[in-house]
């Protein structure tokens, strides 16, 4: 069903289209960045209550408030910088691309997205192997809250702040392709750490879900995709 409901001005006076954004592609870097470092300091007073040793996991609470921490810190700094140009709080998630979407097409873009993905993904693995990525769903303890914190909190917090935010202003001033390969590098090497072959599919995924974005001019889609994704990982992994 397409929206009917006119968007109001998303921080330039009559500016009611695609992108929403109202910051330009610095501002949209530095806001990423500050995201980042916002979910660590954020979930610090937990890793040094416990202070483990050299070599010692983190116990199963702190490593679950470090990830709904660093969510935290995606969520709110893009929310903080979009509510900055004014407006009404339902304004400020305009900016972020909370908008209604045609269903006909989001479907058929995330269908799209998917094929495209894994294509590019059986091709990787093809020439360069299978990448082996770390299973960091172990650390969250059981089912349910794996599925809470991967299958919903990430990529509700991280398509916010790498396509609502990131991609968004990025998008004001470049053309979308070079604006979804800058915001999905950046996703992609935000991964590093759970794998560093797993880095150029992850960039690909990301390039993916931006074009998905704006595509369907919304980021319902893209965070709908995300979360198939993260619970068909999840699935494997259990399966597994």
């Amino acid at each position: 069903m397409e929206a009917t409901e006119p968007l109001e001005p998303a921080g330039e006076p009559g500016k009611t289209t695609y992108p929403f954004a109202a910051w330009s592609p610095w501002v949209a870097l530095a806001g990423a960045v500050v995201a980042l470092v916002a979910g660590l300091v954020i979930s610090l007073p937990f890793v040094l209550a416990e202070s483990p040793g050299e070599g010692e996991e983190l116990s199963l609470f702190v490593s679950v408030a470090i990830q709904i921490c660093t969510g935290i810190g995606l969520i709110i700094v893009p929310i903080a910088l979009a509510s900055h140009y004014g407006g009404s709080f339902k304004t400020s998630l305009r900016r972020l691309g909370f908008v209604s979407f045609d269903v006909g097409r989001a479907a058929k873009w995330i269908g799209i997205g998917f094929l495209s993905y894994f294509a590019f993904a059986i091709a990787y693995g093809a020439v360069f192997g299978t990448p082996e990525q770390d299973d960091i769903a172990g650390d969250f303890g059981p089912i349910g809250i794996q599925i809470l914190l991967i299958v919903f909190l990430a990529p509700f917090a991280e398509e916010i702040c790498f396509r609502g935010m990131l991609f968004g202003g990025l998008r004001t001033k470049m053309p979308m392709w070079a604006a979804a390969l800058g915001a999905g590098l950046f996703f992609g090497l935000l991964h590093y750490t759970t794998g560093p072959a797993t880095v150029p599919v992850l960039v690909a995924l990301g390039f993916i879900f931006a074009v998905v974005y704006e595509k369907t001019e919304s980021i319902w889609p893209p965070i709908i995709m995300h979360v198939l994704n993260n619970a068909f990982a999840i699935a494997v992994l259990s399966a597994s």
